[in-house]
Parts: C-alpha cells; sequence; structure tokens
C-alpha cells in the first residue's frame, strides 16, 4: 500500500486555475483529506508530471538498444520531470515499461514508417509507396493508438527535401490508420508536405518547419497540432554546414528553416494552432531535456504559461491522460516557485511523485 502524502502549497489544476488541499492515497490524488495522518508533506507548487510528446525510448544512434539503455533513457526523462512519454517512434518494443511502476507512462507507436533508403539507417519500417498501407496497418496494430510517418527526407537525386510517398497513398495510409482506430502523426520539415499531409487529414504533425501563412487556416479548421521540436531544429546549421558541399540547395534550405523557426510557431500559435512540448531525444538529441524544450517554446515568443502548458495540462488532455483531478493517478511535480512565472524552477524540481511514490525529493518534510 502507497504512503498517504500531503500536498501543503498551492495546486495547479490547470494553466490558469489553482486552488489548495491535494493528497495522494494508496497511488491516487484526492482533494477530500483522508482520515489517517500523512506519512509525509511535501512543500511547494503542485503540477502534473510533465509530458515530452515526441520521444524515443528505446531508440540510439544505431537504432535499436539494449533493455537497459532504454532504462536509462526512460529514468533520465522521469528524473527530469517527464512523467509521460508519447513515443514518436523506436525500434526497441518498449512494452515492458508499462509494467515497470517506476518509469514513465509510454504512450507507444511502434516504429517509423519511411521510404526505402530515404531515412537513417535502423531506424524505419522502410517501404515502397505500393506497400505503405499495410504497412500502417501493421504498425497501428502494434502500437498504442499512434503511427509515425517519415512525410519527407533528402532526396539525393534532387538535392533538397522532398517528400517520401505520393500525396495519394499518404490519403490512403491515413484512412487505413483511422479504420484500425489510431492517429497518424508525421515528421515534416518541408513546406509542400504540409500541403500533402492535411490533404490526407493527417492527425499531428512533428517539427512544421515548412509552415506558411497559408498552412494557417487549415490547422486551425482541421485542428490539428504542431510538436516543433526546437531543440532539435536548434541543430539544422551543424546538418547543412555538413551537407553544402555535396548538397548546397538541401543545405541553404535547411538553414533557411531553422531561421525561421520562432517567427513560425509563433505565428501558429497566435493562430490559435494547438503547440505541444517534444524534445526528440533518443538518437542525436539528449533524453531528459523537456525544460530545456518549454523554455524555447517561451523564446519563441509563447507565454511562459502557455509554453509550460504546452508540456502539461494541455498536452495530457490532448493524449486523453489525467492531470490533476479527483482519482487521478498521483502522477505531480513540486516546485519551489510558480512555474508559470518561473521556468527555470522546473530545473530543480523539490519532489517527483509518480504513481503515488516519491521517486525524488528534496523538499523539507520529506
Amino acid at each position: 500500500m502507497s504512503a498517504i502524502i500531503e500536498f501543503s502549497g498551492p495546486v495547479l489544476t490547470g494553466a490558469d486555475q489553482e486552488r489548495r488541499g491535494l493528497w495522494a492515497v494508496d497511488g491516487r490524488l484526492t482533494f477530500r483529506r483522508p482520515a489517517a495522518a500523512p506519512d509525509r508533506v511535501l512543500y511547494g507548487w503542485v503540477i502534473p508530471g510533465l509530458v515530452d510528446a515526441h520521444c524515443h525510448i528505446g531508440l540510439g544512434p544505431g537504432g535499436d538498444v539494449p533493455e537497459e539503455v532504454a532504462e536509462r533513457q526512460a529514468l533520465t526523462d522521469r528524473d527530469a520531470g517527464t512523467l509521460l512519454v508519447r513515443d514518436a517512434g523506436a525500434v526497441h518494443d518498449t512494452r515492458w515499461i508499462q509494467q515497470r511502476a517506476e518509469l514513465p507512462r509510454i504512450i507507444r507507436s511502434g516504429r517509423h514508417i519511411a521510404r526505402t533508403r530515404r531515412y537513417l539507417r535502423g531506424f524505419a519500417v522502410e517501404v515502397e509507396p505500393e506497400d505503405l498501407v499495410e504497412a500502417v496497418r501493421k504498425q497501428a496494430r502494434a502500437g498504442d493508438g499512434w503511427v509515425k510517418l517519415v512525410g519527407d527526407w533528402i532526396d539525393r537525386d534532387a538535392g533538397d527535401l522532398a517528400a517520401s510517398f505520393p500525396a495519394r497513398y499518404v490519403r490512403d495510409a491515413v484512412q487505413a490508420a483511422h479504420d484500425e482506430g489510431a492517429r497518424v502523426t508525421s515528421h515534416c520539415f518541408a513546406e509542400d508536405t504540409l500541403d500533402d499531409m492535411l490533404d490526407a487529414g493527417i492527425d499531428c504533425i512533428e517539427h512544421g518547419t515548412g509552415l506558411l501563412p497559408r498552412h494557417l487556416p487549415r490547422f486551425v479548421e482541421q485542428r490539428v497540432p504542431i510538436v516543433p521540436t526546437l531543440i532539435n531544429i536548434a541543430t539544422f546549421p551543424d546538418i547543412a554546414a555538413q551537407a553544402k558541399a555535396k548538397f548546397p540547395r538541401y543545405a541553404a534550405h535547411m538553414l533557411g528553416l531553422w531561421e525561421r523557426r520562432s517567427e513560425r510557431i509563433l505565428e501558429a500559435y497566435e493562430a490559435g494552432v494547438a503547440i505541444y512540448a517534444g524534445t526528440d531525444a533518443g538518437s542525436v538529441i539528449k533524453h531528459g531535456r523537456i525544460i530545456d524544450e518549454v523554455e524555447a517554446l517561451h523564446a519563441a515568443g509563447l507565454p511562459a504559461g502557455a509554453a509550460l502548458d504546452a508540456g502539461a495540462w494541455a498536452a495530457r488532455d490532448w493524449l486523453g491522460a489525467d492531470a490533476i483531478a479527483e482519482g487521478a493517478s498521483a502522477d505531480v511535480l513540486v516546485c519551489a516557485e510558480d512555474p508559470r512565472g518561473n521556468l527555470g524552477t522546473l530545473r530543480g524540481l523539490t519532489a517527483i511523485v509518480l504513481r503515488g511514490e516519491l521517486v525524488l525529493g528534496t523538499t523539507p518534510g520529506f
């Protein structure tokens, strides 16, 4: 039986909703004071566990990783405050993580689906267009309601970014996923790829660096969110520098996408497009950087509270996960200050509670 934990301090049940009086009893949150005295009292501002909406636990630079590496990745994310992960593609079968109470909750999507020889080696199920629908059906059944497409990548013959699959195949693939009860997200760097994905009825866009003003009304109308992965986009200048000698057009394109990254995300936010925080940790990006991503969204122009919302309450609601509510799993963080006014306080969490168990605690009363 889990201990009774009392949270003594402001409880943020939403980005603009605050109350007091919260306990964790047998792993569940309650606003009703229990009859028994608490075993622990934790002091500070309480928020739900953070969400990394684009993360690759079980993926390394070469593709698959041993179980102990995937475990370290998960623990690194957890100890940075990420208690819910939306997997964005991994070779490793991470279903075992869902059986480990001390590891973050994970919503799996199976493997990436990419065009043959048009993605990072060892990462994806690689198919030709005529096999895309069947691959999507298979990955939809293997995951937890999400499928990940690689919408574009460098075409070495063209010397620039190009769509991975013709638009008509993408439409059929998205419909196939929907028939299986799954949502589809897509890696998209280039401008024109977004048109194909919106035409296909895509459910989410990863990166979205090619976002143009013409796209914004459709994103809003179709309620398609963007997970910008800004700390990944920060690597574009290095990618461009490495590619410039052999692929100058591609290098210039990538650099241009990087230069306009903040402007495009702010335009999307101001237009009413939902934005969620995701790090793209797993190959180039290290795990445990969700706070870097939240701060990057703020630096791009989102108010601090909105940037935090993108990695907390709003992200949980989007994924169908409880935040702070009566009977919800006790997956919460305790901060020394109000994080809506000081995102930096997230770097010094005073407590992390996962499934009602204290996994990190420095707060007085621990």
